[in-house]
């Protein structure tokens, strides 16, 4: 079995994204590759990235009209990623349209809330109750609209879990006990994530800005 953690590289800087795979790729189980990536380097890179034959994941998180987004999926489509993200908030039309323009190997996972924000965030943007009430939401929303999962902290996977027994949960902003929290406000240690029912674990800057990423990486998985 493949691991569950999947390296983030968030870099516009394509030669770096290749050198911190090329030494991580026996201890992760495929390369997050997001917006900042893309933007730079786009579906070539995609591709060149591919050739380290680790499983892609393009976190876009398109969040648009419906029509526009499918239209997206479908540009993206000879990519085949192993896992694409949308926004839960665009809603069932558009969460439906996004899975039927996935490739057919293709896990279509709703982003519910940013693990760079909190209650107070949240109600800034005109929304009530808690964090935790919204990922449930959303939790509900994406698995009535037939796509594969969502996107959550760890704070919320058992919960999403219990009415998705089946769903599949990527956690990002885990952070190893020692590590730094950065910009991310709701955080879990890797092996919490995992118990409480994580399919996969996204882990960025404890790997890729670690002196030593390999054995960074090593050590996320040997806690696992």
């Amino acid at each position: 079995m493949s691991s569950p953690i999947y390296v983030a590289l968030d870099t516009p800087d394509l030669e770096r994204a290749r050198a911190i795979a090329t030494r991580v790729r026996h201890h992760v189980g495929g390369i997050k590759l997001g917006l900042e990536f893309f933007a730079a380097n786009g579906r070539s890179g995609v591709r060149e990235m591919a050739e380290l034959g680790l499983p892609i994941f393009l976190d876009l998180k398109l969040h648009d009209i419906p029509n526009t987004v499918a239209k997206a999926i479908m540009a993206l489509r000879p990519l085949e990623p192993a896992i694409l993200t949308v926004h839960a908030s665009g809603g069932r039309a558009m969460l439906e349209d996004a899975k039927a323009a996935a490739p057919q190997g293709t896990k279509v996972v709703a982003v519910t809330m940013l693990t760079s924000l909190d209650d107070s965030d949240l109600a800034a943007t005109g929304v009530a109750g808690s964090a935790h009430d919204q990922v449930i939401r959303l939790a509900e929303l994406a698995k009535a609209s037939g796509i594969d999962g969502i996107v959550c902290s760890g704070n919320e996977v058992a919960a999403a879990k219990k009415i998705w027994p089946k769903g599949f949960f990527v956690v990002p902003g885990v952070r190893p006990a020692n590590g730094e929290l950065a910009d991310q406000k709701r955080t879990t240690t890797p092996r919490q994530a995992l118990d409480a029912g994580a399919s996969i674990l996204v882990v960025g800057r404890p790997i890729t800005q670690a002196e030593d990423p390999d054995h960074a990486a090593r050590a996320i998985e040997a806690t696992l």
